[in-house]
């Protein structure tokens, strides 16, 4: 992933905390062809099976004083060609590690994570599959 995610920001925090758990676990980079790929941004040209950050949200969400945070998340996996079973197999080990995952985040403290979905998707004008994890976190200032 490029650019620097600062602590100020709590998706950014939860962001970085995800792609640094995420890249130590070698039975997922091996489903994504050897190597782990979650990126920033879809890249151009990059080989399936990879990962990007999808759509997030935060919302301030204060409970006795405490500067909590509603997170929404999605990681989109882009499968091989042909083969929508490889993004899925890639979003549900990533799920499988993220869920209720203890995640250090810089400024923050990750009071919840779960994954609420797995769906699949074939874009129908290039075939190209890909499958959307969905978190749902909540943070709170450190």
């Amino acid at each position: 992933m490029t650019g620097s995610m600062t602590s100020a920001s709590p998706l950014l925090a939860l962001r970085a905390a995800i792609l640094t758990y995420l890249a130590a676990d070698s039975a997922l980079a091996r489903l994504m062809g050897g190597t782990f790929r979650l990126y920033d941004e879809p890249p151009d040209g990059a080989c399936p099976v990879y990962a990007h950050f999808g759509g997030g949200e935060t919302r301030t969400d204060p409970v006795d004083g405490a500067d909590r945070h509603l997170h929404s998340l999605a990681l989109l996996v882009v499968a091989k060609p042909g083969s929508a079973a490889s993004a899925v197999a890639a979003a549900s080990r990533m799920g499988d590690l993220l869920a209720d995952a203890d995640l250090s985040l810089a400024g923050h403290v990750l009071v919840l994570l779960r994954v609420e979905a797995i769906a699949t998707r074939r874009d129908p004008r290039s075939g190209e599959a890909s499958a959307t994890l969905t978190l749902k976190a909540v943070t709170e200032a450190a």
